[in-house]
């Protein structure tokens, strides 16, 4: 976009470039999303990065207005399946945290220096960078929606060090760990930010809440921290019919829903949670109660992913509603969504079983119960290992014959499910819709068998919108 175009775009304060891109001021050293509603700086003082940890690595601090670290996720890290929009799902889902930029770089099967090199030039930051400022978003939720100390927030959110915490958080949002708590402190009602919290504490009795080091979450029932987060989305947003689609197909014990909520246990890399989501007008409202803190941020990029929260719907409609067959069923449903999955091993079982008795009786027989039921929320779905002898794509998940992580590649990916027995084309398909968040997959429906090469990239949400009508 030219120099034109783009101070327009920021003069309209437009929310669709929210997570797009994001602008630093170079008088002010502040960096902003391109809807903020601050003065608007001369263009001269002007400068674009693709991220905001390119910001914050350009010198920038994030604008205490805006909040620009919250924004709606770029949507182009969902349709794109290169190497860099593998990785950049892999490190949302905390991979740097757990394993370093060399389990990254393992896992995508590139050298450390090749990884690094490649995210710089498209993301203007490297793995490192990029995973501080995942770490540093952590540590704002938890600073202004719990009662952890300040100690207890730091290695909760990844953070190697109580210095290295409080140096980062100085640096990127210019306030201390306190000021940044005492900001919000007592007010969280008034005017939360856009992926802010509106209110929380511990689950349960719990006046002397523990340390990360004694919450490690198991299924037997370790006390749980109760975090509540708003979920950024680009509207318009069809809630009830996102929350629909996943109550038709909740399984018993492990989910549960209806037209205006839904409720699940999630299987988190440090324990076990329970998320509650309902619809918060502008915003998902969304309850985790968490075994441990260190996963705050796996499961609340795991909750957008099932919601699609991070897709342009404007983007989306563009394209279809220039179709003959589908103007109609998007202008109706205006908004529509392709639900993710929080757990891909878990949606490649359910897909294979089928939504039925047969998963309600696995359930019970291998699911493991949790200490604390949430309304008709019971267990955890049953581990892959417990599921291996009797569920062929589960063993080919645990022997490594099959990987479906958020960096897998598509593609390969499909070839490993159609070498699995019992998994056809219509249902490698569908796990690669939804436990990939692949945009762009379509399964033949009673009225149309293919789908024009004119929807793509969207074929999936064109799915979806045959689907509702039907």
């Amino acid at each position: 976009m030219d120099a034109d175009n783009l101070y327009a775009v920021l003069r309209s304060r437009d929310r669709r470039f929210d997570g797009r891109f994001f602008v630093g001021v170079v008088t002010t050293g502040v960096y902003c999303r391109p809807s903020c509603p601050a003065v608007m700086p001369k263009p001269e003082n002007l400068r674009l990065y693709p991220s905001a940890a390119a910001a914050q690595q350009a010198g920038h601090r994030a604008c205490k207005r805006c909040r620009p670290d919250a924004a709606p996720g770029s949507p182009d890290w969902n349709l794109r399946a290169d190497v860099a929009g593998r990785a950049m799902r892999l490190i949302a889902d905390g991979l740097v945290d757990r394993d370093g930029v060399s389990g990254l770089a393992a896992r995508l099967g590139y050298s450390e220096r090749q990884l690094h090199r490649l995210l710089l030039a498209e993301l203007g930051a490297g793995p490192q960078t990029l995973a501080r400022a995942r770490r540093a978003q952590t540590a704002r939720v938890l600073l202004e929606s719990t009662g952890l100390g300040a100690g207890e927030v730091a290695f909760a959110a990844g953070f190697a060090s109580i210095r290295q915490f409080n140096q980062t958080i100085r640096q990127l949002y210019g306030l201390t760990p306190t000021e940044l708590r005492s900001r919000t402190s007592g007010n969280h009602g008034s005017r939360p930010g856009p992926a802010a919290e509106l209110r929380s504490g511990a689950a349960g009795n719990h006046a002397n809440r523990p340390g990360p080091a004694t919450e490690r979450g198991s299924a037997e029932g370790a006390r749980s921290i109760r975090v509540e987060v708003r979920l950024a989305y680009r509207p318009p947003l069809d809630a009830e019919a996102l929350f629909t689609y996943l109550a038709a197909r909740a399984v018993p014990g492990v989910e549960e829903g209806g037209a205006a909520f839904y409720r699940r246990s999630l299987r988190l890399p440090y324990g076990t949670a329970v998320v509650s989501v309902t619809d918060g007008g502008e915003h998902m409202r969304c309850e985790l109660l968490l075994a441990d803190v260190r996963d705050l941020a796996v499961a609340v990029r795991r909750c957008r992913v099932l919601l699609d929260l991070d897709a342009d719907p404007r983007e989306v409609q563009e394209v279809l509603g220039a179709d003959p067959l589908l103007a109609p069923l998007v202008t109706a449903r205006p908004g529509l969504r392709a639900p993710g999955h929080v757990d891909p091993a878990e949606l490649a079982v359910r897909a294979v079983c089928g939504e039925g008795e047969e998963l309600a009786e696995l359930v019970e027989r291998f699911g493991e119960p949790l200490g604390s039921p949430a309304g008709a929320v019971t267990h955890l779905f049953p581990p892959m290992a417990a599921l291996a002898e009797i569920v062929p794509i589960a063993e080919a998940l645990v022997t490594g014959r099959l990987t479906l992580d958020p960096g897998a590649d598509r593609d390969e990916a499909e070839r490993q499910l159609r070498a699995v027995p019992g998994v056809d084309e219509r249902t490698a398909a569908y796990i690669r819709m939804r436990a990939l968040a692949d945009p762009d997959v379509f399964l033949p429906t009673q009225h149309v068998r293919q789908a024009p090469a004119s929807w793509r990239p969207w074929r999936s949400y064109a799915l979806h919108h045959l689907w509702a009508a039907a």
